[in-house]
């Protein structure tokens, strides 16, 4: 094919002329993009690999599944957004879910609920459903949750590194700061912090690769090498478990994977295409077909063998890298897939190495607090016990339910019930009687 014909081919997928950029700007855009957020084909199969999961099946289902929701995203939406299994719900899936104290799963029914929440986002994207749920839910309550979220991230990344321990006097402690793993965990998020203040693009992938580096030399990390053969995805593919799913303790799961991804995807879509001038007249054209991207994306990341996949807030740096249309997605999407043969990489890196990545997420999604409008207590104070119930209770889906729940609560005993929406009554009611008749 010459490049005339290469040239025609990409105008009319992606009408780069109409949107004012060319192949060049989009593909720079796209690896601007994918340095930004390829953290995640390191970080989440090593969240996922707590639950007993192979990381190396992880691994490949993480690439695999990201490269879907880019394509997705891609060549049916033409968005500049990237997907890849997301933060904060790897972790919900791993240690709140699996991991749960009181009602443990296996990791193969966490998957099957991953799979049925993203069925629902399918068919609530076709019926404007979703839409919908996100403008009927207060501002406080979305902004809370996303804050939540990151301390909990951040909790999980200092425990990880040994920053803070558990303590039986105090709960919880300064860990050994002498620590060499501890020190350079602490390191990486510095140099995450300077990177970024200076615009260097990958700066989470150049911290955890400095730091990996230095274990390797110290002695604190084996090297396994950087290309390699593709792990065998069978451990994990196809291997969703629907029994014992549909009961009151599953169905608030599979809410909870709903409810944080439906925040979560929206607010990055609309976030980005802000960015890039996309939005008309304040909304976002191809909506559906934005969504559709996202719900098949979730729906084939579980069939892989991975928690939900979702849009990724680190597009807005390929956006201002000037990606304009689906190539950029479609270019991240290819990268992805060359990643596939760097799992003995991804397999050398120790935990510690990747804390600074969750402490940074963290930071960012701690930003949401400034949209709470603090001197109204009866919005204030519920958001408060959203972000906190989250990292103290170590649970996403008690942070949101204490949310819900005072929310509702507060705005009653204050006279300013006609300001709850009725679907936080709806929710709120919900989970008073999964704590009742199951409890955390």
């Amino acid at each position: 094919m010459n490049t005339t014909s290469q040239s025609s081919l990409f105008e009319k997928l992606f009408k780069l002329q109409e949107n004012g950029t060319n192949i060049r700007t989009e593909i720079l855009a796209g690896v601007t993009t994918f340095l930004t957020m390829c953290y995640i084909i390191i970080v989440n199969p090593q969240i996922l690999g707590t639950t007993g999961m192979d990381t190396g099946a992880v691994f490949v289902a993480t690439c695999i599944a990201a490269a879907i929701g880019c394509f997705m995203m891609g060549l049916v939406a033409n968005y500049p957004i990237a997907l890849a299994p997301g933060m904060g719900l790897n972790a919900y899936f791993a240690f709140n879910v699996v991991g749960n104290a009181h009602h443990p799963v296996s990791w193969q029914i966490a998957l099957a609920a991953v799979f049925v929440s993203g069925l629902l986002f399918i068919v609530f994207s076709l019926f404007k459903v979703r839409e919908a749920i996100v403008n009927a839910l207060p501002m406080s309550l979305k902004m809370s949750i996303a804050a939540g979220i990151g301390l909990f991230l951040a909790l999980i990344a200092l425990k990880g590194a040994g920053i803070v321990v558990g303590n039986p006097a105090t709960l919880v402690s300064m860990g050994d700061v002498h620590d060499p793993r501890a020190l350079l965990a602490l390191m990486g998020f510095f140099m995450i912090i300077v990177l970024d203040y200076y615009r260097i693009r990958g700066a989470i992938i150049l911290s955890i690769l400095t730091i990996t580096a230095i274990a390797m030399v110290t002695g604190l990390a084996e090297y396994h090498g950087v290309v390699g053969s593709i792990p065998s995805i069978v451990p994990t593919f196809m291997q969703m478990d629907f029994n014992g799913l549909f009961n009151l303790s599953m169905v608030s799961v599979i809410f909870v994977f709903f409810l944080v991804d439906l925040f979560d995807s929206t607010g990055t879509l609309v976030g980005v295409s802000h960015r890039a001038g996309l939005l008309r007249d304040g909304k976002l054209p191809r909506l559906k077909k934005a969504l559709l991207a996202d719900s098949t994306a979730i729906v084939a990341g579980a069939a892989l063998g991975t928690s939900s996949t979702t849009p990724f807030i680190e597009s807005a740096a390929g956006v201002a890298a000037g990606g304009r249309t689906g190539l950029t997605a479609v270019m991240v999407g290819l990268l992805f897939l060359a990643c596939l043969w760097f799992a003995p990489l991804a397999s050398s890196v120790p935990a510690f190495a990747t804390a600074p990545a969750l402490l940074y997420v963290g930071v960012q999604m701690l930003r949401s607090l400034t949209e709470i409008d603090w001197d109204d207590l009866t919005e204030a104070a519920p958001a408060f016990m959203t972000v906190i119930f989250m990292p103290f209770s170590y649970s996403i889906a008690d942070g949101i339910a204490m949310g819900f729940i005072s929310y509702a609560l507060v705005k009653l005993l204050c006279g300013k019930a006609a300001q709850v929406p009725p679907m936080v009554w709806v929710v709120a009611l919900l989970w008073v009687v999964k704590f009742w008749y199951i409890g955390g």
